[in-house]
């Protein structure tokens, strides 16, 4: 059966609201998650790229909500009569598109939960339009949700995003670390979430501070062949 929000990730990350850092890129999207606001069709699409935040705020909006959270792709060995008595979280749905199964699942979720009188929210990284589910009658109610974006990050929220994978894996970088990785890093979530993973990895093995040469060192160690050198200072 779903879990209540739950989640295994390889750290502990901070996933209550107050963690999460409000920016122009990701602004309404919380305004429309606030249990104020009710969706005018029960049901929102939150979308964004990798690491940008949608796995948190959904479980934000369950735990205010009271909603179980479960990945589209194991719908299909779910009794969705039980999971449609109360509000829905339903993580990566274009994982399923390939999944005639899982659409069904989800097709017949969608519309107990919507006729119960409950909420649902769905998550996925680009554009519901581009979902490309199979079911017609699924693509074309995901498509009627309401739609929540989270975009790229501006440098004061990569920042935040930067600090705040430090403190999940409990490592604090000296103070010119992470406006060095602002500067010269890709500037998406996914990256970020590299990048610290191994500077903590080098750390580690090499029982040395996070310092700037260590992030150059990182940079570099995820650089595409042919990327040219990366500035020292």
């Amino acid at each position: 059966m779903a879990q209540q929000l739950s989640f295994d990730l390889p750290t502990k990350p901070a996933l209550e609201r107050e963690d999460f850092f409000v920016a122009p890129s990701n602004a309404m999207a919380v305004a429309l998650l606030d249990p104020a606001f009710h969706w005018p069709s029960g049901k929102m699409v939150l979308t964004g790229p990798k690491g940008a935040g949608k796995t948190h705020l959904a479980h934000v909006w369950a735990r205010q909500s009271g909603a179980w959270v479960i990945p589209a792709h194991a719908l299909p060995h779910e009794d969705i009569a039980t999971l449609s008595e109360g509000p829905m979280v339903v993580e990566d749905v274009p994982d399923i598109a390939l999944d005639p199964a899982a659409q069904e699942a989800l097709f017949h979720l969608h519309n107990l939960v919507l006729a119960a009188g409950h909420a649902l929210m769905m998550t996925g990284r680009p554009a519901p339009n581009h979902w490309s589910l199979t079911l017609p009658d699924l693509q074309s109610r995901v498509q009627a949700a309401t739609h929540a974006e989270l975009q790229a990050p501006d440098d004061a929220l990569l920042a935040v995003v930067l600090a705040k994978l430090f403190n999940d894996r409990q490592i604090a970088p000296k103070p010119d670390v992470i406006p060095y990785l602002v500067a010269h890093m890709d500037r998406t979530f996914a990256e970020a979430a590299q990048i610290v993973a191994r500077l903590d990895q080098l750390s580690l093995s090499e029982k040395r501070s996070l310092s700037r040469p260590l992030a150059i060192r990182a940079l570099s160690d995820l650089a595409s062949p042919g990327q040219d050198e990366l500035p020292l200072e």
